[in-house]
């Protein structure tokens, strides 16, 4: 199953690792953790609007951080709705 993140971008639920608040995540570790995700490449930014959220995840063996504008409460939702399909449109 995928978890749509907002624009074109979904993620298989699989390979999720991770799926956090970026406000309640201001840590100095957080930000340099998205730093260092963005310096490798590593990081996709699904909108250019404020950011609500980042997933990480293990794609072919490989780290991507999704930062997006989709609040955490609402990946969280439809990580869990295996009765409804997520599309992009």
């Amino acid at each position: 199953m995928y978890i749509y993140l907002g624009s074109d971008s979904v993620v298989r639920d699989s390979e999720v690792i991770g799926i956090f608040d970026i406000e309640s995540s201001v840590q100095a570790d957080t930000r340099e953790y998205l730093a260092a995700a963005g310096r490798r490449h590593t990081a996709v930014y699904v909108s250019y609007e404020m950011p609500k959220s980042f997933i990480t995840s293990i794609e072919d063996g490989r780290e991507k951080v999704y930062i997006t504008n989709v609040s955490r409460g609402t990946i969280v939702r439809r990580s869990r709705d295996t009765d409804r399909k997520w599309s992009v449109k």
